[in-house]
């Protein structure tokens, strides 16, 4: 698998992350194990997880499937979002932070993770003070690089002037991107470019809609047919993306190749991006995501891709 650099900084990481929020729910922890032993043979290095993934389970399968072997991937985890009852709870206090980070160690059986990220903007806590926790992390070395997730533009930058003042580097944010989901090129793609911080896209496949696997049917096994995940995986089925979905499938077949590759290697190769994360569920579906490693697309048909799906920017 080809690397490249997260953002600025000297960080070398596969240009495919693998996601994790489901392991510990519908991903046993077998399959898992499955998953990333694949996902390494290929030459995988970045591991996604997050605090408030399957209640803390994520991070424990992963702390049991790299004991011994912790310094051979880039591990990220994210704090502030956490469930309570049920609910979703934003939190992005020093306090809370550093409490979940502590946590995320434990379970990950490591002092460190490589890097460190504020899950999602936090309307109710001074920024200053979420950026003091980041800070606090980098200079105790709980964190190597850290940065942020679900920040628009201006968000980022203020995030990274702030962390500027210490000397610390914003690396990289993780937003949703996908050819349905085209909201970070308002402002966010031009921010990473000129500020030096890398960008991580989660749900590529646009929540799976671009696999294709909704055009038709449901499958009983999908995210769409899961309680956990239906609304999630729900936004972006339905006819305002039909367009896009037709077009991605139509150049699949001319290419000979999955939608699903289509769809990973036009994010991939967007400007600032340096990874997208990709949430297989089996090993099967793993490999045929790495199938994008070998696939560059034309530029007529990305520029098809792109007048497509302009709506969604």
């Amino acid at each position: 698998m080809l690397t490249r650099r997260l953002g600025a900084t000297g960080l070398t990481v596969s240009r495919l992350a693998i996601g994790t929020m489901a392991w510990g729910t519908r991903t046993s922890a077998e399959d898992a194990a499955d998953l990333l032993t694949a996902f390494r043979a290929a030459g995988g290095t970045l591991v996604d997880t997050a605090h408030g993934y399957a209640g803390g389970a994520s991070e424990e399968i992963l702390g049991d499937l790299l004991h011994g072997s912790r310094d051979e991937v880039v591990l990220v985890t994210k704090s502030g979002i956490s469930r309570a009852s049920g609910s979703r709870v934003v939190d992005c206090s020093r306090r809370a932070m550093l409490a979940q980070l502590d946590t995320s160690l434990r379970r990950m059986r490591t002092d460190h993770v490589d890097v460190w990220l504020a899950h999602t903007w936090d309307e109710h806590t001074p920024l200053e003070e979420t950026v003091g926790a980041l800070v606090h992390a980098h200079t105790s070395g709980r964190a190597r690089y850290v940065g942020v997730s679900n920040h628009v533009g201006w968000q980022a930058a203020r995030t990274m002037s702030l962390l500027a003042e210490a000397k610390v580097p914003l690396a990289v944010d993780s937003v949703e991107y996908s050819l349905v989901a085209r909201a970070p090129e308002r402002e966010l793609v031009d921010a990473a470019a000129h500020l030096g911080f890398g960008l991580m896209p989660w749900s590529p496949l646009g929540r799976g809609v671009l696999a294709g696997r909704y055009r038709t049917t449901v499958a009983a096994d999908s995210r769409l047919a899961s309680e956990e995940f239906s609304r999630f995986a729900g936004r972006h089925v339905g006819d305002h993306t039909r367009g896009v979905v037709e077009a991605v499938h139509t150049a699949a077949t001319g290419l000979g190749v999955s939608p699903a590759v289509v769809a990973l290697a036009w994010v991939r190769d967007r400007p600032g991006v340096v990874a997208p994360i990709i949430g297989p569920r089996t090993p099967t579906q793993l490999s045929a995501l790495l199938e994008s490693e070998d696939v560059e697309l034309p530029d007529e048909i990305v520029l098809a891709l792109d007048e497509v799906s302009v709506e969604h920017a």
